[in-house]
């Protein structure tokens, strides 16, 4: 792995929004019923021609079960990649599964640092002497940084539109890929391809990620996500003058994400608070400007 500063920004930048894009929200399809789960899981094993329509309703209606249960407690693996690049970023915490708030503690490169979202706006507090405007807190407007990438402030990232990934699959785009252990609860594993096209703004987006989204859903017997994996490669802007290494194009680069979080002990509380105002230092623009994705 390549520890550099450019390597250090996209794991931060990256961090931060895919745990705010992968975060679950309680906005239902109407589609979700008590016995969803179960059936799809009979038909599955019968192999009758309804095991792929059940296996859609499975993963459509998993988002408002799991969201259901309120509050969970939360692993996080993303490896990102740019350029040559490489960071694997590690997380832990607690995450309410309604609004996205989130108390967690990552570890990139070696590093460890206390992270919270709260309201849709990311407070990062780097180890000491790091974060700049000599305070201890940075913090990162997710929805402001979402508008500025031309997204009109419904990207990928977007805690608010991530149930709408499970409503933008239809029949042929869910295949089941057999039963597994999640943190020791036995699950049933879906192939989920997204048409980026149905999501909202999903033109725009289109460009950003292009057309369809691969991702991968592990479903208890109850119907909820214990697992969650997201790949994606996004169009980001190019790397600031001077930071580009000998070779390297100064065009558009391409960051890929591969993002996988785990879901437990639901129920857990959740103490999610932005930290004092005069211990923080405010870095959305500095975000838009190196992180932002291209429209």
């Amino acid at each position: 792995m390549t520890r550099s500063g450019s390597g250090s920004r996209i794991a931060a930048l990256s961090v931060a929004g895919v745990l705010a894009g992968t975060v679950l929200v309680g906005c239902g399809d109407g589609g979700s019923d008590s016995d969803t789960a179960e059936s799809a899981k009979k038909a599955s094993a019968s192999g009758g021609p309804g095991a792929r329509e059940e296996g859609t309703r499975a993963v459509r209606s998993a988002y408002d079960r799991t969201a259901e249960e309120d509050t969970a407690r939360v692993t996080l693996k993303v490896r990102t990649s740019a350029q040559g690049d490489s960071v694997t970023a590690d997380g832990k915490g607690t995450v309410d599964l309604e609004d996205g708030d989130s108390v967690m503690t990552v570890t990139a490169e070696g590093q460890r640092m206390e992270q919270r979202v709260v309201d849709q706006v990311l407070y990062q507090k780097p180890p000491a002497g790091q974060a700049p405007g000599g305070k201890p807190w940075i913090k990162i407007d997710l929805e402001k940084v979402a508008a500025r990438q031309g997204a009109g402030g419904q990207t990928m990232n977007d805690p608010a539109r991530s149930a709408a990934l499970a409503k933008a699959v239809d029949d042929k785009d869910v295949t089941e890929k057999g039963t597994a252990e999640v943190g020791g609860v036995r699950t049933t594993r879906y192939r989920v391809v997204v048409d980026v096209a149905e999501l909202p703004d999903g033109r725009k987006l289109s460009e950003q990620v292009g057309p369809t989204l691969p991702m991968d859903l592990w479903l208890d017997d109850e119907g909820r996500i214990r697992r969650q994996q997201v790949d994606m490669t996004v169009k980001a802007a190019p790397a600031a003058r001077g930071e580009s290494r000998a070779g390297a194009s100064s065009g558009p680069r391409q960051v890929t994400v591969r993002t996988v979080l785990e879901f437990t002990d639901f129920g857990v509380d959740v103490d999610a608070d932005a930290p004092p105002a005069r211990q923080v230092t405010d870095m959305t623009d500095e975000a838009a400007r190196q992180g932002g994705v291209r429209s």
